[in-house]
């Protein structure tokens, strides 16, 4: 029976990491066994404290890497614990455990990577904010002219992926920007990916670290971060 792990980046997120785990415990598993690992990322609020008082799984990052580098000891953990899946996760309730099954399902089917996607099909009624939506669209009509592959939701960090890219982002993970950036040199690579419709929730606790003039220069940085994984990629052809 394979494995699968939960990889959950978690920084500030006392309020919903608690019901985040929960809500993974849930899922009915019938032919996969189904871990979790948060990772808290230096988090300045009562997240540490939630996770040892309701005894969670978890590392403990002594500083604030960052969600790249958050994910990537996820990634670690999975390949140095032999995992057969892995699949990220946000900490903040706006992924639906629901479809953690469909996720390993188009796994097992043969696919390297599966992104669960807000924007294929019509199951999310969560969209993102306008000019969020505008970014994504921008950036994913760049991924296409670099890769030659259409992608719509880019940014989704709701992912699921083979042993094999375990292997790969325990050892070449993006420290900023890491959904487009990685998902443009994991196309180049020619690994299979698909994209599946799931439910994705508005975050009712905390709030994004990207908003107002911060989406602009996230979006300048991100496009620049793959016209250079394109470049970098080509140079290993």
């Amino acid at each position: 029976m394979q494995r699968v792990l939960m990889i959950i980046p978690a920084y500030n997120e006392e309020k919903s990491i608690l019901s985040v785990v929960e809500n993974i415990k849930k899922v009915k598993t019938k032919d996969f066994m189904l871990d979790y690992i948060v990772v808290n990322d230096g988090s300045k609020d009562k997240t540490r404290e939630v996770l040892i008082k309701n005894k969670l799984n978890f590392i403990d990052l002594p500083c604030n890497l960052g969600i790249g580098g958050a994910v990537q000891t996820g990634y670690k953990y999975a390949f140095y614990h032999d995992y057969d899946i892995a699949i990220q996760f946000d900490g903040d309730n706006q992924h639906d455990a629901s479809f953690i099954p469909d996720l390993v399902t188009n796994i097992k089917k043969g696919n390297d990577l599966v992104i669960g996607s807000r924007f294929v099909g019509d199951l999310s009624e969560f969209k993102s904010s306008k000019l969020r939506r505008m970014g994504i669209n921008l950036l994913s009509g760049i991924i296409k002219i670099c890769t030659g592959v259409k992608i719509y939701d880019v940014t989704s960090g709701y992912r699921a992926c083979n042993k094999k890219l375990i292997s790969y982002f325990a050892n070449n993970y993006p420290v900023d920007y890491p959904e487009p950036d990685s998902l443009v040199q994991v196309l180049k690579m020619k690994y299979k990916v698909r994209e599946i419709p799931v439910i994705m929730h508005k975050r009712k606790t905390g709030k994004s670290s990207i908003n107002g003039f911060k989406s602009i220069y996230y979006m300048i940085k991100v496009i620049l971060a793959i016209i250079i994984a394109d470049i970098s990629t080509k140079g290993d052809d």
